[in-house]
């Protein structure tokens, strides 16, 4: 399990530390305010217009209907009330997605594709690699090596033959 107390408050710690944690802590906070801040704009002004066509004061007093009971009395079913609710969680996911979801995912795009023309540019004062050099100085002799021979250079890397015949 744990290694006795210091280890389950040091785990605990840990666990309130990390990042994600607090982000999440304060997505929660951030969440709930703005969930109160819909749910009046839907309570005050939404709910009266859409119940004002329904003869009602707002939406959770329409669509108000009446069923008997077992034991013979009544029940009513709140079909605006559920209808209420139904329209503040859209209100609620829309105005998420429209205000925080696009703009992020836009700007991730953006910061990714800016990231990925700075990878595919080099920049100008970037030395040369080992292998560049190396395959550099291969053709330089390579050239230098066929241009003598072209010339017919007798140098100390020319090819001497040895003729005894040549020699008498």
């Amino acid at each position: 399990m744990s290694d006795g107390k210091g280890g389950v408050l040091r785990g605990f710690r840990e666990f309130i530390l990390r990042g994600n944690v607090i982000d999440l802590a304060v997505a929660v906070v951030i969440g709930t305010a703005f969930t109160a801040i819909v749910t009046a704009i839907v309570t005050s002004i939404i709910n009266p217009l859409i119940g004002a066509v329904f003869n009602a004061a707002s939406l959770n007093e329409a669509l108000v209907v009446t069923i008997p009971t077992i034991s013979g009395g009544e029940a009513d079913l709140l079909f605006g009330a559920a209808l209420a609710a139904v329209l503040n969680f859209v209100i609620v996911a829309a105005v998420v997605y429209f205000a925080i979801v696009l703009p992020v995912n836009h700007v991730t795009k953006l910061a990714f594709s800016r990231k990925k023309k700075q990878e595919d540019e080099l920049p100008a004062n970037v030395p040369p690699t080992e292998a560049e050099l190396l395959t550099e100085i291969r053709d330089l002799l390579a050239a230098r090596a066929d241009a003598d021979l072209a010339l017919g250079a007798t140098g100390k890397h020319a090819v001497v033959e040895d003729d005894p015949a040549k020699n008498a």
